[in-house]
């Protein structure tokens, strides 16, 4: 009997604590408010709260309240029901003046506990010109001007912001597209926005559409952010932003006469579709200054870079594994990455590189980490020097070099060896470290196959003889000549680039079909660019920043490419691009767009073959 006592008030206390722990308390009012307009201020928590200490409220007449709305809702799951109270204090507030005003945080108490609700920023804004026409609401979406406001540029349009217009080459920009309205209005089907050629573009997620109150030339509008862009520009000289183009559903009231008497209770209204566009904007991109540091790879932004190594102690053919961690704001997923120097008899292996970036208002922020693995083969004390990372700084306009520490490794003799740095050893690189001292290896009688040579028979002036010297003068003419050649051709930087192109490309392709298989929209698409941008900069020897369809076009014009293959590279390159703000594709339309890229690639290799 006693453990049954106990288990319902352990069960009981565990309940209240549960119930204690999912309790919330929130502030909620208009972001934006008109001077003259009343609006409410409501405090809400989802439990019985008592003893409300709101906080002082400045810039605001309180008209009345707090006022009290309790509410109770019931759900059943699984015939289980569940109830659940909420309780509403509602003040009615006038702004006394225009400007920005901070409402803080407000307590109450629940079941003994006190709880802190957010704070509010309330903007008043000045009377509007045509305040006069609406009906007093300050609910944005709600109200409804008189039918005597026409539908003109002034009343209802779409406006494209750029944060600058003047800036670097890779210097990112905050582009919105805004509706601006004094009618209550919804979206229609048609919405197309520019495509941004000669930039890099990384959306930002917005949240559903949400309209606001705006004071724009002595009007206050309602405004709705219809999609956010930092763009970041590839090339210098001007650039220009096409237009965007906006079907707009605008909400009237009827004028017909009153036919029955329902329509003295019910407004009728019309439904009146408008299409907009927004202006183009032209963008002057300027070359970064001169005097680049030799560790500047094209990083434009703010960062920060730190690096890790898990051991600086380890046995021969264990591996070593170090860590850069570049973090900040700017083009972070353009960014190559810094290379660290191993010395000579290391085995060194690809980076592994993982970006986490976030898309704001203020660009793209996030870290960059590059992990370094190698195995040193051989016994000794090696230094891993500090590696240099340079990137500009907008703010300050001037370069900044930032280096990580240097390393010294001690790296211990491997199991199964017993050789010294003063023996000469051989390293077996498939069993990773088996060493055999020279001139002290057991040498076996021969005890079978014997052969003996007849005294008449001299091996001096024969024709093996001669031939042991001819041979290898012969393996020494070629291999000098086929020297020589390399030589020269590793000299021309623009025949190795030309050279390399298609392994380049083809390797980015593979980590496309990677990414195709995850299923990765965004990064399967801007690594299919990837691919054919460098491809045709490496070919064509034109630096990726100068390349543009109409440039690309011509060269390969130049170069005898057949024009269906060229218009095929074109078409490849604007679906790729328009994808990148596309509704979601299915996997068939990104394994198709695959497979022609590297078709087409194909083509276009056994071209320059020619």
């Amino acid at each position: 009997m006693k453990k049954l006592f106990f288990l319902i008030v352990f069960c009981t206390i565990s309940l209240m604590l549960v119930a204690q722990s999912n309790v919330t308390f929130k502030a909620s009012a208009p972001a934006a408010v008109v001077m003259g307009e009343q609006f409410r201020l409501t405090f809400t928590v989802n439990a019985e709260g008592r003893e409300l200490r709101a906080p002082q409220i400045s810039g605001f007449d309180i008209l009345m309240g707090p006022s009290t709305s309790t509410s109770i809702s019931s759900s059943m799951i699984n015939g289980n029901i569940n109830s659940q109270v909420t309780n509403s204090f509602t003040y009615i507030l006038m702004p006394k003046k225009e400007g920005t005003f901070n409402i803080a945080p407000a307590t109450i108490k629940v079941k003994g506990s006190n709880y802190t609700s957010n704070a509010l920023a309330i903007k008043v804004l000045p009377a509007g010109q045509t305040d006069n026409n609406t009906n007093g609401s300050n609910n944005a979406g709600n109200s409804n001007p008189s039918s005597a406001v026409a539908i003109n540029s002034k009343t209802l349009f779409m406006q494209m912001q750029v944060s600058k217009r003047n800036v670097y080459e890779q210097e990112g920009i905050l582009v919105t597209f805004k509706l601006y309205s004094l009618f209550a209005c919804d979206l229609g089907n048609t919405i197309k926005f520019p495509e941004f050629d000669g930039f890099l573009s990384q959306e930002i997620d917005l949240p559903n559409k949400q309209w606001m109150l705006e004071n724009y030339k002595g009007k206050n509008y309602r405004t709705a952010v219809l999609k956010q862009t930092i763009l970041y520009p590839q090339r210098t000289g001007k650039i220009t932003i096409g237009t965007g183009k906006l079907e707009v559903i605008v909400r009237l009231p009827s004028e017909k006469k009153v036919r029955s008497i329902f329509d003295d209770f019910f407004d009728s209204y019309q439904d009146v579709p408008k299409m907009l566009s927004s202006a183009s904007a032209t963008i002057n991109v300027k070359p970064l200054p001169s005097g680049k540091p030799a560790s500047f790879t094209g990083a434009v932004g703010d960062f920060k870079m730190t690096s890790s190594i898990n051991k600086t102690s380890l046995k021969a053919n264990e591996a070593v594994t170090i860590k850069l961690n570049i973090t900040g704001n700017g083009n972070l997923k353009l960014l190559k990455n810094p290379e660290v120097l191993f010395p000579n008899d290391f085995e060194i292996y690809d980076p592994k590189v993982d970006i986490n970036t976030t898309t704001s208002t203020t660009g793209v922020s996030g870290t960059k980490t590059v992990e370094y693995m190698a195995i040193p083969r051989f016994a000794g004390d090696f230094t891993i020097p500090s590696v240099a990372f340079s990137f500009f700084d907008i703010k300050s306009k001037a370069y900044k070099t930032i280096k990580t520490e240097s390393y010294t490794l001690d790296v211990l003799e491997g199991e199964g060896g017993s050789a010294t740095q003063s023996q000469p050893v051989i390293s077996n690189y498939s069993n990773k470290e088996s060493l055999k001292i020279l001139a002290n290896d057991v040498r076996y009688l021969k005890v079978k196959d014997i052969q003996f040579l007849i005294k008449s028979e001299m091996f001096f002036d024969s024709f093996v003889y001669w031939m042991c010297y001819v041979v290898p003068f012969l393996f020494f003419i070629i291999f000098f000549i086929m020297y020589r050649k390399q030589i020269k051709e590793n000299s021309d930087v623009a025949f190795v680039r030309t050279k390399k192109a298609n392994k380049v490309a083809i390797k980015r392709l593979k980590l496309a079909g990677k990414l195709l298989n995850e299923n990765k929209k965004e990064a399967f698409y801007d690594e299919v660019l990837r691919a054919i941008w460098g491809y045709l900069s490496d070919k064509l020897t034109i630096a990726q920043a100068e390349l543009n369809k109409d440039n690309i076009a011509s060269e390969l014009q130049n170069n005898n490419v057949d024009q269906l293959l060229i218009d095929e590279f074109i078409q490849i390159l604007n679906t790729c691009e328009f994808a990148r703000y596309a509704p979601a594709e299915s996997s068939d339309t990104m394994d198709v767009l695959y497979n022609k890229t590297v078709d087409a690639m194909g083509k276009m290799e056994s071209t320059f073959k020619k």
